[in-house]
């Protein structure tokens, strides 16, 4: 199976900058796409970024400009670069990844979350 870590959530005051990164490892045979999404208290889980292994990225309005999203396919890593960070961006934040095992079939699974919280 698949494996991802998510790192670098925490507090920050607005207008400041946060990274987050997600690993995954395991089994994989090749990844079709990893991105973040977030999920603020009261609401549903949102589309934050993806990005593609061919490197096509996705954002939603609310981030574009201010987050980046990028990879390391020699690492199976994605990072999130949060800038400019606004109250309305606390959330926590999910990893997923999309991919093929070694098995060839097809896996998608959520990383345990990372907390980002965005107050002065």
């Amino acid at each position: 199976q698949v494996q991802l870590v998510e790192s670098g959530g925490g507090l920050v005051q607005p207008g400041g900058s946060l990274s987050l990164s997600c690993a995954a490892s395991g089994s994989i045979f090749n990844i079709y796409y990893m991105g973040w999404y977030r999920q603020a208290p009261g609401k549903q889980r949102e589309l934050v970024a993806t990005i593609t292994w061919g490197g096509s990225t996705n954002y939603a309005d609310s981030v574009k400009g201010r987050f980046t999203i990028s990879r390391d396919n020699a690492k199976n890593t994605i990072y999130l670069q949060m800038n400019s960070l606004r109250p309305d961006d606390t959330a926590v934040y999910y990893c997923k990844i999309i991919a093929v095992l070694s098995t060839k079939a097809d896996f998608g699974a959520w990383g345990q979350g990372t907390q980002v919280t965005v107050s002065s």
